[in-house]
């Protein structure tokens, strides 16, 4: 006796339907791979290309015109750093579902808790005002005031992201990062000696002068940033990612630590190519990133120095996104209150609150006349490479803890690779510091 398909016991459905779904289904599992690995991209890629920002640009535009090919080495030991970094961080929130802020709170004690959360305060604080200084001038390349641009990205970038889910906020900010193609063309209208490209690519040098140090320092400030730990993290728990599906996350910070820095590379390219080969040998100073647009249109032609502000006015505004969510993720989580995206403002008004304010002080700032911004940008990074080893201790700490991690603490080879980058960034952040004071006091112990 055949069982009704809807009465009595477990539905059933006909043969043809089974056939006819199944086909669907190997249809639908023949989708062209290309889209599903663009699905998997998300935080990672975000984060990373956030440290592409105005600053960024300044300082990979600045070592380029100033050393030429020989600090691209730097950018292929930093891709490594930033991987291992981001991945760390994007484990621990799919481990424990809780983000950076939230953890450092439950397992250090007041006093430790409250260095880390100063120290991150004060490498974000100015940086927020450095992405709007950013618009601003990439604005201004096409003749737009800041009194105009400054409040009209604001108010945009206010608006978009208050009113949009985490889903659309994600793909506003992943379509953003589109425009840093705009330096690979750059880099290729360049045309750059290969040879040499490649020898500085892998052929680490180093410089004993105050100012290749600091650059050095501030090139490890910009690229693994202490706010983009904070965000990943935040956005994996808020994605609701677990371990079951991690292996797409993995694949989200490996590529986009590869690609950011790629980004990095080709404007360090664009720049050594024109900028320092037109210099003798001797470098070129910038004043900001908008100065590096400008500098390369009578080598590159206008339109290149066009798209090169393009990629400059769409980096500043992912980063202007990237870093109050960043900052507010990590205030709110350490206090202990409601946040995220998805939150409507009653549900959480201080993540909100928050939020529109350091949007409101950047766009002020932004728009006060001759400001000193080549000051601004690299004290502000400089500052971000001092406070990342304290951020980064703080990770391994936490990664480390098989009470919090199980299975899923770091391995051997991972711990090693880990360590050692926090060292080497110790030691410069301390080489850093030492520069900077004895040169207050007009001491000079490098040339």
């Amino acid at each position: 006796m055949t069982e009704h398909p809807i009465k009595g016991g477990t539905p059933t459905t006909p043969l043809k339907a089974i056939r006819k779904g199944t086909g669907a289904l190997q249809r639908g599992r023949r989708r062209p791979r290309l889209l599903i690995y663009l699905g998997i991209l998300g935080p990672g890629l975000i984060a990373a290309s956030a440290g592409n920002d105005a600053g960024g640009i300044y300082t990979y535009s600045s070592m380029g015109s100033q050393f030429g090919y020989s600090m691209l080495w730097v950018m292929v030991v930093l891709t490594l750093g930033m991987a291992i970094v981001q991945e760390m961080c994007t484990r621990m929130g799919a481990v424990t579902g809780k983000g950076l802020s939230d953890l450092i709170r439950e397992n250090f004690p007041i006093r430790i808790t409250a260095l880390v959360m100063l120290a991150f305060l004060l490498a974000n604080a100015g940086v927020i005002v450095s992405e709007f200084i950013g618009i601003a001038a990439a604005f201004n390349i096409f003749h737009i005031p800041s009194w105009i641009s400054a409040p009209v990205a604001g108010l945009l970038l206010w608006w978009l992201v208050v009113k949009g889910s985490y889903g659309r906020v994600e793909k506003l900010f992943l379509a953003l990062t589109v425009v840093f193609f705009a330096y690979f063309f750059a880099a290729f209208l360049a045309k750059p000696d290969w040879g040499p490209v490649l020898v500085g690519s892998v052929v680490p040098t180093i410089q004993f002068n105050s100012g290749y140090i600091l650059m050095l320092v501030t090139a490890v400030g910009t690229t693994i940033s202490p706010y983009m730990q904070i965000y990943v993290q935040s956005a994996v728990v808020e994605r609701g990612v677990s371990m079951r599906d991690y292996w797409q996350q993995r694949i989200d910070v490996y590529s986009a630590a590869i690609f950011s820095n790629l980004v990095a590379g080709f404007i360090i390219l664009a720049c050594a190519a024109t900028l320092f080969a037109h210099s003798g040998g001797h470098g070129v100073v910038l004043n900001d990133a908008a100065d590096a647009a400008l500098a390369l249109a009578p080598f590159l032609g206008r339109f290149a120095s066009n798209v090169f502000a393009v990629g400059l006015l769409g980096a500043s505004f992912l980063a202007a996104g990237v870093l109050p969510l960043s900052t507010c993720y990590s205030i709110t989580e350490v206090l202990g209150v409601e946040n995220g995206v998805n939150k409507r403002w009653n549900e959480a008004p201080v993540f909100w609150g928050l939020f529109t304010g350091l949007i409101v002080i950047g766009v002020v700032i932004a728009m006060l006349p001759n400001l000193p911004v080549v000051q601004v940008l690299l004290n502000l990074y400089l500052l971000n490479g001092i406070v990342l080893p304290v951020i980064l201790f703080s990770i391994l700490r936490l990664v480390n803890d098989k009470r919090l991690m199980g299975q899923y603490t770091n391995g051997p080879i991972f711990n090693v690779l880990a360590y050692g980058l926090t060292f080497i960034v110790s030691l410069l952040a301390i080489a850093s510091v030492v520069i900077q004071v004895l040169g207050f006091f007009g001491i000079q112990i490098l040339g």
